[in-house]
């Protein structure tokens, strides 16, 4: 479907145009446009300036859902597929998601998108992007023989100067790779793989942890397609034997977490459909840019979408209500409310509900599976609890960061999760004053204070 929804530049036929699809589909028959190219085709009474692959990937659509004429990857078919769901009926949803499927195996086939090790290209300024940092890294080790830095001060230069040498060549490798390049297609369109498996294969290995977590401070310069030196296939050995250990552990680490989660949610589960509650919470809705315009704030998908109204939300400017209290705030709602001007709102939540045991329905808000409002009777804390859990087990247990933080390691993954449900003191925290307060840094030209 990403094949289908590309558009490109200086194919045949670009900018003819097309009484119909038929007429369309004739033209690509004969060669004389291909699914890329950029033409003009009648479609419902509407010219559209489009592609013939967009219009093949529309047709697998409803007929009355808004034509797409971008490109699709995962991403955006995730958002067509929940705009499906939120607005038809299961039969017409499961009819799209068919012809969608359909559509995509037989242009899949008919791409002829293949893998060949000429696909895999290195980055021509390797060399020289290396020899930069091998000359940082020389220094380093020079300071050290001298005695001007310690041990562990040496191994975190190096490691820092190694991550950051890393993150250049891998940069380059992107910058290098051609848009329609196969294994490009294949990550970018989110079909499979990602840019870290890319960057081992056509960059660099990088640094790599052994099964104590710690970082081994000698990168392995070479990637997969040119080969590993033998020093450097030991290196990496450690690095898979840290992924094989991790695995075993963190199975089990991970449904220890569920067992609780679930031990102590258990009894959360809706029990009537509305508590009558106009208590709620305030929630950001929307964030000032330093132009003045607003723009939805990053968390409004999980903390407003979905959600009823806690009281009427009301247009400050004309007063008319926008959104009656008790009622359900879903996209549009949410585009309203910005365009509206409003920077908060209180809505309600499972933490100030007033139902006698559990949760009521209104409080809850929307079930995220069907997209209408929760049953009575669902167990609502268990799904939480297992909705935490399961991630769980593909979070990686890597409690390093190898970016340019010195000193401590910083907790990540799972034993990070852990630590904010048992309101643990977080490792490796840096105190600035036991004094309750805020701090801001003042920027001025000469100095830095706080």
């Amino acid at each position: 479907l990403y094949f289908l929804t590309l558009d490109r530049d200086g194919h045949i036929g670009e900018g003819r145009s097309f009484g119909s699809m038929a007429e369309a589909i004739m033209a690509f028959d004969r060669r004389e446009i291909t699914l890329q190219s950029k033409v003009s085709i009648r479609i419902d009474g509407a010219t559209k300036q489009t592609t013939l692959g967009r219009a093949i990937f529309n047709e697998a659509l409803p007929e009355d859902f808004e034509f797409v004429n971008y490109q699709v990857g995962k991403k955006e078919l995730g958002v067509i597929v929940n705009a499906l769901a939120e607005r038809y009926s299961k039969v017409d949803v499961a009819n799209a998601l068919d012809a969608l499927k359909d559509t995509g195996f037989h242009w899949a086939t008919r791409s002829g998108v293949t893998i060949s090790m000429d696909d895999v290209v290195s980055p021509e300024s390797k060399p020289e992007i290396l020899a930069k940092y091998e000359g940082q890294a020389a220094k380093v080790q020079q300071q050290f023989d001298r005695g001007l830095i310690t041990e562990d001060e040496r191994r975190q230069e190096l490691i820092e100067i190694w991550t950051q040498a890393t993150a250049e060549v891998a940069e380059a490798m992107n910058a290098n790779f051609n848009e329609d390049n196969p294994i490009y297609m294949m990550v970018n369109s989110g079909a499979r793989g990602n840019m870290m498996q890319l960057r081992q294969i056509a960059a660099m290995r990088g640094l790599v942890a052994n099964p104590k977590g710690e970082i081994i401070p000698r990168p392995i310069k070479s990637n997969y397609r040119e080969g590993l030196s033998v020093v450097e296939y030991f290196i990496a050995t450690h690095g898979a034997r840290k992924g094989l250990a991790d695995t075993a552990l963190r199975t089990a680490d991970s449904g220890y977490l569920t067992r609780r989660l679930v031990d102590v949610s258990q009894d959360v589960i809706i029990r009537e459909p509305d508590c009558g509650t106009e208590r709620g919470l305030p929630k950001k809705i929307a964030e000032k840019l330093e132009d003045g315009t607003l723009v939805p704030h990053e968390h409004v998908e999980t903390s407003i979408y979905a959600r009823a109204s806690a009281t009427d939300i009301v247009d400050p400017k004309s007063g008319e209500i926008l959104i009656g209290a008790g009622e359900d705030i879903g996209d549009d709602d949410i585009d309203r409310l910005i365009a509206a001007g409003l920077e908060e709102v209180r809505v309600r939540t499972v933490l100030t509900c007033e139902a006698a045991a559990g949760s009521c329905a209104k409080c809850y808000g929307r079930s995220l599976a069907t997209g209408k409002l929760v049953d009575i009777g669902e167990a609502v804390g268990t799904i939480a609890a297992q909705s935490i859990g399961e991630p769980g087990t593909q979070l990686t247990m890597r409690t390093f960061h190898t970016g340019g933080v010195a000193g401590d390691d910083i907790t990540h993954g799972l034993p990070r999760v852990v630590e904010l449900f048992e309101a643990r003191q977080p490792k490796g925290k840096a105190p600035i004053t036991e004094v309750a307060g805020r701090v801001q840094i003042d920027d001025s030209e000469a100095m830095r204070k706080l």
